[in-house]
């Protein structure tokens, strides 16, 4: 297996990829790597994925590496937890993160618990990739975001990749890990272009990235919140407000110390995310800033996120029910104007 490493990038000279290949290369260039990944799910071998991600896979590494499974979620995260604890490294894909739910039982009473339940013997070095978010008019159960469901379980480790570069690296390290993780991907981040090195390399789970820097204020956001946090940052630097946006890659682990860090240097903190506003995943968060940063802070902790109701199928009832640059960038201009009493 190649070694461990992360890649500078050159973002004048390096390769552009969309983020839907550079998933597609982490998966390739892994299974080129150790012979004992594999990849499994629904349509994903002849037909190459419902969003393409693993086109060409069946081609070069044939159907015992590339398998085709029946319409059963239980089945394909039961697969994986059994492939796994037998000493291999399934990648297995639900392609829309709705479809976790049929497999929750699997998923938090099987793959969580082994390893504790074994005392610390068993491994389960198993990956899932599933497809989150809004945007494309596929209604209520085919649209969400359900990250919060995955980080309340002890023994999951959850990553959301807001890049091509981190879609490549992220995917790479939770192959490697020996933990069950997910990887949870944008649908409409999918044709995303950003640099990507051809080497294979890791973005480590638990680390943080400072997006841009500012002294404003820190907008902690989560996969596709990421650029459009950046869109409004850069609107509200053309008036001399510079925000500073943290993507915090994976949420389990989550890296508090950059995130708090942030906070101590700009007082104020907007939390962003496309899920449910209510018991999101930014709740955790702004607890974490409550504890350890609160003598720091000028103004509450603010969150933006979707409205406690189902996706719409609408597309326009759909655009005003997910979060975007504008309303971000709203938030962000009435929090850089608020004061905690006596701040």
């Amino acid at each position: 297996m190649s070694t461990t490493l992360e890649v500078p990038t050159d973002p004048v000279t390096a390769r552009e990829l969309p983020y839907l290949t550079a998933v597609n290369e982490a998966l390739a260039q892994s299974m080129r790597a150790d012979p004992d990944v594999f990849v499994a799910g629904e349509d994903i071998a002849a037909y190459g994925g419902v969003f393409g991600t693993h086109r060409g896979l069946l081609e070069e590494f044939g159907a015992r590496r590339v398998v085709d499974t029946p319409i059963s979620e239980a089945a394909i995260i039961g697969l994986a937890t059994g492939a796994a604890v037998c000493g291999l490294r399934p990648v297995v894909d639900i392609m829309f993160m709705d479809f976790l739910g049929v497999a929750m039982d699997q998923i938090a009473n099987q793959a969580a618990k082994l390893k504790y339940m074994f005392g610390g013997e068993a491994t389960l070095p198993m990956t899932v990739t599933t497809w989150a978010g809004a945007g494309l008019s596929a209604a209520a159960q085919h649209s969400q975001s359900l990250e919060a469901w995955l980080c309340h379980v002890p023994g999951l480790k959850v990553a959301m990749p807001a890049t091509p570069y981190d879609a490549k690296g992220l995917l790479v390290a939770a192959i490697r890990d020996d933990n069950p993780t997910f990887v949870v991907g944008n649908k409409l981040l999918l044709g995303a272009t950003g640099p990507v090195p051809e080497e294979l390399y890791e973005v480590p789970l638990g680390v943080a990235r400072t997006a841009r820097d500012g002294d404003a204020l820190t907008i902690v956001a989560l996969g596709r919140m990421v650029p459009e946090a950046l869109a409004a940052a850069e609107r509200m630097a053309a008036d001399g407000i510079e925000v500073a946006v943290l993507d915090p890659r994976t949420l389990s682990p989550l890296d508090v110390d950059t995130i708090v860090s942030s906070v101590r240097a700009t007082n104020r903190v907007l939390v962003v995310h496309e899920a449910v506003r209510f018991g999101g995943f930014g709740a955790e968060i702004a607890a974490q800033v409550q504890e350890h940063a609160f003598d720091h802070l000028d103004a509450p902790v603010a969150r933006v996120g979707a409205p406690f109701a189902p996706v719409p199928f609408s597309p326009a009832l759909e655009r005003e029910y997910v979060p975007d640059s504008a309303r971000i960038e709203a938030a962000a201009r009435e929090l850089v104007t608020r004061r905690l009493p006596g701040a």
